[in-house]
């Protein structure tokens, strides 16, 4: 598909969100670093649960509203509410006044109005592309994204910690252009409303959406080779999830001022809050060059022993990072650990649809999102941990937990396996996964 071919309203996004995530990642992975210094570890995990829980809600309620009153008008709306937050993040951080907990609470408001934003994303893409290149166009939003991730935390290491409040203005300022630009020049692509509404209700209030979909995670009751999926996808989350909480405290705290480069009498030296940027953004790059070619290759092996070696492989860059304060084998764990990533991106959901039945994929797709919502709900508890047994042992506890995972894993594959050797009508959705 042909840029001229693409429907304006992509354009208009492709172009407007990248900006917004690039100014996005220069701060956000720092979050947990000025909440551990401000606030005390113990109270900023406390605070960070509170926000991630505040974000399972909105998410459930995301693509009920994209639904019911249209993708641009949750999209404009959410962008404005983005805007109007990030004023709050301006005077929270300003010359004139310093107050982590109004950063908290603008930082946990962003996080809602993104959950509002991004099912109406996805959504007004699938309603003005056609299916055959869909995977294309996700693709270049998901490489554009990669790129804001492989420049922003760069960026940040360096504007964060020293021009904050000019950061802010600059994320207001494009927040609110992104606002205005998809007000002018964007068009409602909500389809066939009457039917929409029909499926939804008109009268049908947003807490009993909620309640509905809390209804559909029932099939994890009912499904136990699901629910041992469902529980080894939480516990190995414990270990992906700390990219920007755990790993981003450690290396401010621990790892001293390095020389990364040096050419004659000049050098490049990175502090720990530099290092974490650099360390971001060399998984950003590896998730935006690797992905495809990983997803490819990862086909060939079983799925069970892809999923079992992933989980092993985030353990020992757990062991990794928590073994060291030297610059190099840090990046080397960053490798370790992003590679354990990209082996199971591109088959997660094909496995989830070989245990779904056909008529309640959905069900089960929606369900199977629980282990990065619980999981991101409990990580943030790794920071005051570490006040608790030490860094060193809250490494240790994530490689244990990897490790359990990886043997959930094993668990549920013989199962599989068997499940497919004796249900004929398994064996012709599903090959063996494991042996």
């Amino acid at each position: 598909m042909k840029w001229k071919d693409w429907d304006t309203n992509i354009k208009v996004r492709l172009v407007g969100e990248f900006f917004v995530s690039l100014l996005f990642w220069m701060f956000f992975p720092f979050m947990a670093i000025y909440f551990s210094d401000e606030l005390g570890k113990e109270t900023a995990g406390i605070l960070l649960v509170l926000s991630q829980v505040v974000g399972v809600v909105t998410n459930l309620v995301g693509g009920y509203c994209a639904d019911k009153y249209g993708r641009k008008k949750m999209m404009v709306i959410s962008a404005w509410g983005q805007a109007a937050t990030f004023i709050v993040f301006v005077i929270a951080n300003s010359p004139w006044l310093d107050s982590p907990i109004l950063t908290f609470i603008a930082f946990s408001v962003l996080g809602l109005f993104g959950s509002l934003y991004w099912p109406a994303s996805h959504a007004m893409i699938a309603d003005v592309v056609e299916e055959k290149d869909r995977t294309e166009v996700f693709a270049v939003f998901y490489t554009s994204m990669n790129l804001s991730v492989v420049f922003g935390p760069v960026l940040g290491s360096i504007f964060f910690f020293s021009y904050r409040f000019e950061l802010m203005i600059a994320c207001l300022i494009f927040s609110a252009i992104l606002a205005v630009v998809l007000a002018k020049y964007t068009r409602e692509t909500n389809p066939v409303k009457k039917e929409i509404l029909e499926q939804v209700g008109p009268d049908k209030k947003w807490h009993e959406a909620v309640w509905e979909q809390l209804k559909d995670y029932r099939v994890i009751a009912s499904d136990k080779l699901f629910l041992l999926f469902i529980l080894a996808g939480i516990l190995v989350a414990q270990t992906f999830m700390q990219m920007d909480l755990l790993l981003a405290v450690y290396l401010t705290e621990k790892v001293p001022e390095q020389t990364l480069i040096a050419i004659g009498n000049w050098d490049l030296k990175l502090t720990g809050e530099k290092v974490f940027g650099y360390l971001i953004s060399l998984n950003g790059l590896m998730v935006a060059l690797c992905t495809v070619w990983m997803a490819k290759w990862m086909n060939r092996f079983k799925e069970g022993r892809v999923f079992i070696l992933s989980a092993l492989l985030y353990g020992v860059s757990m062991l990794v990072f928590g073994g060291t304060t030297m610059m190099w084998v840090l990046f080397a764990a960053m490798v370790i650990f992003t590679t354990a990533e990209l082996m199971v991106v591109g088959i997660q959901e094909s496995f989830i649809s070989k245990l779904a039945p056909e008529d309640m994929r959905g069900q089960y797709f929606a369900a199977a999102g629980l282990r990065f919502t619980i999981g991101r709900t409990i990580a943030p508890i790794s920071i005051p941990l570490t006040m608790w047994i030490g860094f060193d042992n809250t490494f240790y506890l994530l490689f244990v937990l990897a490790v359990v995972s990886a043997g959930i894993y094993y668990v549920m594959f013989r199962a599989f396996d068997k499940k497919v050797k004796t249900s004929p009508a398994a064996e012709t959705k599903a090959k063996p996964a494991l042996s």
